[in-house]
């Protein structure tokens, strides 16, 4: 089991699951993009060469959270963008009391020097929580 103060990789009989912390909840959502981009690959060797920005909805955190993973996952399966670093995270109400999410990500372009151990195909909703309690906890588990 990978721990760190960010996030821990817990154990899962077939697919990847995480959970990860922060004192706000988009610190939270940023670690949890860091844990699981570190399932397919060592995201601290990951030079911020590249600037990515993200802007999702949704109706509750927790499709929030969703979206802005699959994001993530989209940005490597199309662009084969290596995340290595969360830049800025803002989470707002929105006018309707659902939620938006401004990200801008930074990281590079898959090239021949980097490891690739993992393939996170979805996110999804199974056993999905995002707690608040001293600060966020966020759990997800994704399809690998």
């Amino acid at each position: 089991m990978v721990t760190s103060p960010r996030y821990r990789i817990l154990p899962h009989t077939a697919d990847g699951k995480f959970q990860a912390y922060g004192p706000t909840l988009g610190e939270a959502f940023g670690n949890a993009a860091l844990a699981m981009v570190s399932l397919m690959w060592d995201w601290t060797t990951i030079e911020p060469l590249e600037r990515r920005e993200i802007r999702v909805e949704g109706p509750d955190r927790e499709r929030l959270l969703v979206r802005f993973l699959g994001e993530i996952v989209y940005l490597f399966d199309h662009e084969r963008f290596l995340l290595g670093r969360v830049a800025e995270l803002g989470i707002d109400r929105d006018p309707h009391g659902g939620f938006e999410l401004r990200a801008a990500v930074e990281g590079q372009t898959l090239r021949g020097g980097h490891e690739i151990y993992g393939d996170v195909k979805a996110v999804t909703y199974h056993d999905l929580k995002v707690e608040e309690c001293d600060g966020f906890t966020v759990q997800v588990v994704v399809d690998m």
